[in-house]
């Protein structure tokens, strides 16, 4: 199919977003190798009004001021001084809205991403968790910022329809402190 254009990231719905972010391929292009998996895991995080967003109350930091650009750019960031989170920044300039890759399935340069993940064969968990995704594909906090209509980071329709009754919804996960808003059903889960 084609590369998702920046009008995909410019809705207003972080949470549609989030959906339809199931079931896209997930590709990156470092040191000239290609990899690539599905998504299947998705978080959404609405910006000012969400306590568990980084964003909240439209706090702007050095890390966090990438949350404020145009939709269709990577919000990459450090937690707990190893994972390298991905992000993908959507909404108009100014409303700091993103979504986390939480998880993908693995499609495309498997034996580079065993190799990141040293592992010698694919299993459940080899890209089931933020950090891991990153790994695997070799996303790192300098890559924050890149637009992701380029060829650095990029993700495609290839056509997998993901239907409603799908998709799996919970509570994100790591955000106790966001009191009310940790028990929103803004995480996304597809079995694919």
């Amino acid at each position: 199919m084609s590369k998702l254009s920046k009008d995909f990231y410019l809705r207003n719905d972080v949470v549609q977003i989030s959906k339809d972010l199931l079931g896209k391929y997930l590709f990156t292009k470092i040191d000239n190798k290609i990899t690539a998996g599905i998504i299947t895991e998705t978080e959404a995080y609405a910006g000012a009004s969400d306590k568990a967003s980084h964003a909240y109350k439209n706090r702007r930091t050095d890390r966090t001021e990438i949350m404020f650009a145009e939709g269709g750019v990577s919000y990459v960031y450090l937690c707990y001084g190893i994972h390298h989170l991905f992000n993908i920044v959507t909404n108009v300039k100014d409303i700091p809205h993103a979504v986390l890759v939480r998880a993908i399935k693995p499609i495309e340069g498997i034996d580079l991403i065993l190799k990141r993940r040293k592992a010698t064969k694919v299993h459940n968990k080899i890209t089931n968790g933020p950090g891991t995704v990153s790994q695997a594909l070799g996303i790192l906090t300098k890559y924050s910022g890149l637009d992701l209509t380029g060829n650095k980071i990029w993700i495609e329709d290839k056509g997998i329809k993901i239907l409603k009754k799908d998709i799996i919804s919970s509570p994100r996960i790591g955000v106790d402190y966001a009191e009310e808003d940790a028990k929103l059903l803004y995480r996304f889960n597809v079995n694919l």
